[in-house]
């Protein structure tokens, strides 16, 4: 079976695009699956860049084809923020409570639609000769509390309107539906399947 890497670490985050792409005829392994790891330092300006960095650096250290995304939520009434600092948003020993104390004390000042948000993935895959991006986003609100028991990070904050929930109310199906990840990955699976039409895979490694 082919094999890709999925450059992360966190289990939640794998689990879903496990989830996503269980259809196809890939195994997926996470960096945790890896006798080395490494840190890879998110430099980048976008979510693009980010990603291609990750991929990049595992790719170097795997010769694996590398699935590599990055994501995060973009307010337009903090000017976009958190964005590419959505997993940092409290400080560097920042968690998913602290991140989201700070978003809601931030949003105080907003009501209505200026409390409008969207979450924002891209996701870059690369092999030995190129690397390919995807970008998907849903659109939501976030609202003054948390509501729900599922997800992580922002989820139990962020409200998707044409449903009534927020993304920690969902089901895993659900929120695989219509999350901004699963846009994404979406993409990804329509080229993956042309792609692996097409592969020589002796060619993919370094």
């Amino acid at each position: 079976m082919f094999k890709i890497l999925v450059a992360t670490g966190n289990k939640h985050k794998l689990d879903e695009i496990r989830e996503i792409l269980a259809d196809l005829p890939v195994r997926l392994i996470g960096t945790f699956d890896l006798p080395r790891k490494i840190e890879v330092e998110e430099t980048g300006r976008t979510f693009a860049e980010n990603a291609a960095l990750k991929a990049r650096a595992y790719f170097e250290l795997t010769g694996l084809p590398v699935l590599a995304d990055d994501s995060g939520l973009e307010v337009p009434a903090l000017n976009n923020a958190p964005g590419i600092h959505s997993a940092r948003f409290a400080g560097e020993d920042a968690n998913y409570e602290k991140n989201n104390a700070l978003l809601l004390k931030k949003m105080e000042p907003f009501s209505g639609d200026e409390r409008k948000a969207r979450f924002v993935c891209t996701v870059c895959f690369k092999d030995k000769e190129n690397e390919w991006f995807f970008t998907g986003t849903t659109e939501g609100l976030i609202l003054t509390s948390l509501k729900g028991k599922g997800g992580f990070g922002y989820d139990p904050l962020f409200l998707v309107p044409e449903l009534g929930k927020t993304y920690a109310e969902l089901s895993g199906e659900e929120k695989n539906k219509i999350s901004h990840r699963a846009k994404a990955l979406e993409q990804f699976k329509i080229f993956i399947e042309d792609y692996l039409k097409k592969i020589d895979i002796s060619r993919l490694k370094p």
